[in-house]
């Protein structure tokens, strides 16, 4: 039996220090004693000492850990590592399916997807952008609702950081922004701890290194003009429209 998720599940649903700290106890085989239940995990996890540890196979934040924070209710390492444990069964980490990436970077490589390629790409965003939803829901699950936002967030900012610089891969960021504009604008999308905002930001500064390296890049920013959006993220891009 294996779980519903996959290990890019965890990578970018968990916070990167928890993240890092459970494929070091997977990599020093710290998980011990696995054994599979009735749609769920159990194993034997070493850290400062052994811990009982159950994750589910449905969800690998559900489930219980006997350290200190999993006595709280609250993700630890130890069910990090039994969760990457279920999926991997001691096969080693690639260094790629290690790295966190919590904000997009531009690749500095300049070049242009194949049309495999872009179709792949927009549909790998078009995933990401499921993560940043409506919030329908009660109080109770608030921390999960902004655990989607960040999740969708470093989803797509790995994928933006592998990107080419080129006006056809620019044209694909400011499609993503209006995108974004408008579930925050108009799609009941609650970015209150600015989370989305902070993302949008941090694209659009891609975008301006991208004009460094290949200054068509400008092109695709009229597609901005005469827009009205949320918070004026595209005064900058507009800025170097008008520099041109």
């Amino acid at each position: 039996m294996y779980p519903d998720y996959d290990l890019d599940k965890i990578r970018f649903g968990t916070d990167p220090a928890t993240f890092k700290k459970a494929v070091d106890l997977y990599e020093k085989r710290k998980v011990t004693k696995f054994e599979e239940n009735i749609r769920a995990y159990s194993a034997v996890v070493f850290g400062s000492k052994p811990y009982q540890v159950l994750v589910e196979a449905r969800r690998y934040d559900y489930g219980h850990c006997t350290c200190y924070l999993g006595e709280q209710d609250i993700l630890c390492k130890h069910m990090v590592a039994l969760a990457i444990y279920a999926i991997l069964r001691g096969k080693p980490i690639s260094e790629k399916e290690k790295q966190t990436i919590t904000s997009p970077i531009s690749s500095g490589k300049l070049g242009e997807l194949s049309k495999e390629k872009l179709s792949d790409v927009k549909k790998k965003i078009n995933g990401a952008l499921r993560y940043i939803k409506a919030y329908t829901g009660t109080s109770k699950i608030w921390f999960a609702y902004q655990g989607s936002f960040s999740e969708g967030v470093a989803r797509m900012s790995a994928i933006i950081s592998e990107l080419p610089v080129s006006k056809q891969t620019a044209e694909i960021l400011i499609d993503l922004l209006l995108k974004l504009d408008k579930k925050v604008c108009n799609g009941g999308v609650d970015d209150s701890d600015g989370t989305v905002g902070t993302f949008m930001q941090e694209v659009v500064m891609v975008l301006e290194e991208y004009t460094k390296l290949d200054p068509k890049v400008i092109e695709s920013f009229k597609k901005l003009e005469n827009r009205e959006t949320c918070f004026d993220w595209e005064e900058p891009l507009l800025k170097l429209i008008s520099k041109n």
